[in-house]
């Protein structure tokens, strides 16, 4: 959606304290962080970006530099992901395989290995126990973390599986395929129920629990499911928006739209109340998730032909992330939609980027001229 301008200048002014950290209400205690070798590490060289001027402005900035170059993949990235409890940072690409990093010291764990075709997605279960991927060669694997093995292989879609999460409590896993169906799972890998939710393919998808429902975010189009069962759309292209009922298939409620580009990405922020998105207008959007109203719009950077990916940063400070097609990350402050860095390092599109739990800390994977994880750090800000 391309929001006015008088939207965006109007917007309301709630999201001041929000996306906040939500408490653990998964179940499962988060263990700390490991006792991180890097502690010692040798300071890194500065950047040089043509860094946003801090002239004028009394808010408080980031401060990322460059603390890890990850190398070991061989085909273009598509995918970085850190577990919940902050130990460890997952990647995946267009080869077979994922590999499992130490975001404090940089080194390489494992690889997991058994899909037999690339890897577009991951999802970390709520504990760190298990990684989901999402595979073109049609299945989805859960894997144990540490041992490296499958523990579960999820068959039923019959085209390439391009995006998959779990709920906020993983007894549920949502996936996407190129056919436009969505299956969501349970733990045991059984498949509760499909959605045909599309005539193409589903670009990402992201499942939360709350409201006494399960909502579901796609892109290509973004659903969300709500009491009963009803479904919010955000169509890839010019069009209006429905809310539908899935037990009858009655249209419930409809907004206008005004997206000029295919939306690429959707995800929840860390408190529910708002949705992030991205589009081929160079554009991020920042939604209610009661009101479906964009709030705010983010650009600045590049993005008019591959799927990247953007994501809250809320640790010492609200910023959206974002990688780039002029192979950069991009950060804004949340509220006031200025750039307030810009990371340069990579030599390709930045289509992955990852923001670390508890610590300052951004990962970010680019694709075939590059083929690197780059793992940044602000250690100058205090983390909330």
């Amino acid at each position: 959606m391309a929001p006015s301008d008088d939207d965006d200048e109007t917007a309301s002014q709630a999201t001041e304290d929000d996306p906040e950290i939500p408490s653990n209400g998964t179940g499962h205690p988060i263990p700390p962080p490991p006792d991180p070798e890097a502690n010692g590490h040798q300071p890194q060289p500065s950047q040089n970006p043509e860094q946003p001027s801090n002239a004028g402005s009394s808010r408080p900035r980031p401060h990322y530099s460059l603390k890890h170059t990850l190398d070991g993949h061989t085909m273009a990235i598509s995918a970085v992901k850190f577990s919940p409890d902050g130990t460890l940072l997952a990647s995946c690409g267009w080869e077979t395989v994922i590999k499992i990093w130490s975001p404090f010291t940089g080194e390489f764990i494992r690889n997991l290995s058994g899909h037999s075709k690339g890897v577009s997605d991951l999802a970390w279960s709520a504990d760190s126990e298990y990684l989901a991927s999402a595979s073109d060669d049609t299945t989805i694997r859960i894997w144990t973390v540490d041992t490296g093995l499958t523990h579960r292989v999820l068959s039923g879609h019959l085209k390439e599986v391009f995006s998959l999460n779990y709920s906020s409590n993983s007894k549920l896993l949502v996936s996407g395929d190129c056919a436009g169906d969505v299956k969501i799972w349970n733990t045991k890998g059984k498949c509760m129920k499909t959605l045909h939710a599309h005539v193409d393919f589903v670009n990402r998808c992201s499942l939360q629990s709350g409201w006494n429902a399960h909502c579901i975010l796609l892109s290509g189009w973004s659903y969300v499911c709500l009491p009963p069962f009803s479904i919010f759309s955000t169509p890839h292209l010019s069009s209006p928006s429905r809310i539908w009922n899935t037990s009858n298939g009655q249209c419930l409620k409809t907004m206008a739209e005004g997206h000029d580009a295919i939306c690429q990405h959707v995800q929840f922020s860390p408190n529910s109340k708002y949705i992030l998105s991205t589009a081929h207008d160079s554009s991020i959007r920042l939604w209610d998730y009661q009101s479906s109203r964009c709030l705010k719009t983010y650009q600045g950077h590049t993005n008019a032909k591959y799927c990247l990916c953007a994501c809250f940063s809320v640790t010492g400070g609200k910023w959206i992330v974002s990688g780039s097609e002029d192979h950069k990350v991009y950060l804004w402050d949340l509220q006031t939609r200025e750039v307030v860095q810009v990371l340069e390092g990579h030599n390709d599109v930045v289509v992955a980027v990852a923001t670390h739990p508890t610590h300052n800390m951004i990962a970010s994977g680019s694709i075939d001229g590059d083929l690197t994880i780059r793992l940044w750090e602000d250690s100058t800000t205090p983390v909330a």
